[in-house]
């Protein structure tokens, strides 16, 4: 996660990496997927520097 995240979305990183790997869904990738995960609730959510980009 990176170092400007809160408590909320390390919990939420940790919570959706463990679901991950105990569905067996994206094997060996699970750190990167939940990373990504976050990051883009993140940016949705205004938390970064520059907000995501809309969906067309």
């Amino acid at each position: 996660m990176p170092a400007g995240a809160s408590q909320k979305r390390e919990r939420e990183f940790k919570e959706i990496e463990a679901k991950l790997k105990r569905e067996g869904r994206y094997p060996g990738r699970e750190e990167e997927v939940a990373a990504r995960i976050v990051n883009k609730q993140r940016a949705d959510s205004g938390e970064t520097k520059a907000p995501a980009k809309p969906v067309k």
